[in-house]
């Protein structure tokens, strides 16, 4: 799809590092759509973005899903039109982390644990 398919205001899916929103354009810039997220579909992978899947680094992030509202930059092939109704915030945010949380618990790996670790963590912090 072309950029001139996009106008503020469109219903947009996007993946923002390693998440995926749903939301609505506010903005067209050279390199980039800003969108505001109204929903999670994809809650982001935990760890180093750098070094996927490994536990053996600097630093192992927590990384939490972008706010009810926020903004993003985000890079403009990886946005998408999006047609369906668009869930609310807090029920697509408890689907999203509820499927991760399966899909790590499906594996015994460092890696697995230690993301299971910190979704839980960040389960407890949203949803108190």
């Amino acid at each position: 799809m072309t950029e001139e398919n996009f106008k503020v205001g469109d219903r947009v899916t996007a993946i923002y590092k390693t998440g995926k929103y749903i939301g609505e354009l506010t903005d067209i810039r050279p390199n980039a759509y800003l969108v505001r997220v109204l929903a999670v579909a994809k809650h982001p992978m935990q760890g180093d973005l750098h070094n996927p899947k490994q536990t053996d680094v600097t630093m192992f992030h927590q990384r939490r899903a972008l706010a009810f509202r926020e903004q993003a930059n985000v890079p403009k092939n990886m946005v998408k039109h999006y047609e369906d109704e668009i869930p609310e915030y807090k029920a697509s945010l408890k689907e999203s982390v509820d499927k991760m949380k399966r899909q790590l618990a499906e594996d015994s790996k460092e890696w697995n644990a230690k993301s299971l670790e910190m979704v839980e963590g960040l389960e407890a912090d949203y949803f108190k």
